[in-house]
């Protein structure tokens, strides 16, 4: 194109923080009388991310989920890398890209590398299938309510009064809304095989409709109808079985670990904390439930419930039949065991840990979305796609 030096030599510079430390590059724009100019190494300079490179953001989100704190993440990033950033600049990049990390995997951009149909495991009678295991959770994450921030700001417009009113100044932002609670539930999502060589993890901080929606798109991205074996574990909260059951599963089944808690939480209401005997009465109902199957399990604990004599013994043995009854459906261990599959759901336990292990250390309190981002992060991560997303996923965007 025909044209002229651009005038301004401010827009020629741009500065880019690389993993190599930071770059400037100076060059000429060129523009036509009348047309200016569309060049797309130009858009790419302007994108107001690539004053971060591709690498100096992938370290930073690596250290912003694995640090105590974003004051470390820093410190830690400037020892490893020598590169300088704030605290506050490392902290809104690693949200940033969690934001991201959830829009690509809400628009499907992130590129899995299997399926349902790949997830094959033998059987007890040494017959190949494809099995894939769905669960869900919520977990409870630390948030900052609108209360705190109100104090918060309070405290700053005190200094500010304290202080020479500089020139220039406008005042504060508007305070971003907080949470009418000190805790709310985020829910976690994983598919995975039978040794859980494959993973999808995913986490959305909507309701349980949200919820649902969640679990059935990861379902469709995997394409689970292809399995031969589809099963779902969870801790048997209802609207948990209720989203699970909509899945089109082979079977649906209760976490013994939960079942377990409920029978020894009824024993120590009748036999007392200690109770040997009471001890023996659980242990032994759970070998029924988990051998003989439910018609002996439920004799077992309707005979329980025919000895108590006190009114309050009465009622948690009547809580712990109505929990047994309606989960009838989720109590076939028997039928699990001779199947080969999982009675546990450890791997979904394990990933709420992980997902929030960043979030829940000592005073830490946070916005619902930046606690969504850096769940995504672990998400990610915990799900195998790091590299893909970083070495795809991430320049496609760009």
């Amino acid at each position: 194109m025909s044209g002229k030096p651009k005038a301004n030599k401010g827009r020629s510079l741009r500065s880019s923080l690389s993993i190599n430390g930071r770059i400037e590059v100076r060059r000429k724009r060129w523009y036509g009388e009348g047309e200016g100019s569309d060049c797309p190494l130009d858009r790419l300079l302007d994108e107001a991310q690539a004053t971060i490179s591709v690498g100096v953001r992938e370290l930073c989100c690596r250290l912003g989920i694995a640090g105590g704190s974003f004051a470390r993440s820093a410190e830690n990033l400037k020892r490893a890398a020598m590169l300088s950033m704030a605290e506050e600049k490392l902290r809104a990049v690693v949200e940033s890209e969690g934001k991201a990390v959830q829009a690509a995997s809400r628009d499907e951009q992130l590129e899995l590398d299997w399926s349902a149909a790949q997830c094959k495991t033998l059987t007890p009678a040494g017959e190949q299938v494809s099995r894939i295991y769905v669960s869900a959770d919520g977990v409870m994450v630390p948030m900052t309510t609108a209360a705190e921030k109100m104090k918060r700001r309070g405290t700053v417009l005190k200094k500010r009064r304290e202080k020479p009113r500089k020139r220039g100044r406008t005042g504060l932002p508007a305070v971003k809304t907080g949470s009418d609670q000190r805790y709310k539930q985020v829910y976690v999502t994983a598919f995975y095989d039978q040794e859980q060589d494959h993973r999808l993890v995913s986490v959305t901080r909507r309701d349980h409709r949200g919820l649902g929606k969640l679990l059935k798109r990861d379902g469709a991205r995997l394409r689970i109808r292809a399995a031969d074996e589809r099963v779902g574990l969870v801790d048997g909260a209802v609207c948990l079985r209720n989203h699970l059951e909509g899945l089109p599963l082979t079977a649906v089944g209760l976490d013994f670990y939960h079942l377990g808690e409920h029978v020894h939480a009824g024993r120590r209401q009748t036999f007392g904390e200690e109770s040997e005997e009471g001890k023996q009465w659980a242990s032994h109902a759970l070998h029924t439930v988990r051998h003989e199957g439910y018609e002996p399990f439920w004799k077992k604990l309707t005979d329980w419930r025919g000895c108590q004599q006190g009114r309050a013994q009465r009622q948690s043995a009547d809580g712990l039949l109505h929990y047994v009854a309606q989960r009838r459906e989720m109590l076939d261990y028997e039928e699990f065991e001779k199947r080969g599959w999982h009675i546990g759901s450890g791997p979904i336990e394990a990933m709420c840990k992980a997902t929030t292990r960043r979030l829940k250390g000592p005073g830490m309190r946070w916005d619902a979305d930046h606690a969504e981002a850096m769940m995504a992060l672990e998400s990610l991560y915990q799900s195998n796609l790091w590299d893909g997303y970083w070495t795809t996923t991430v320049y496609r965007r760009i």
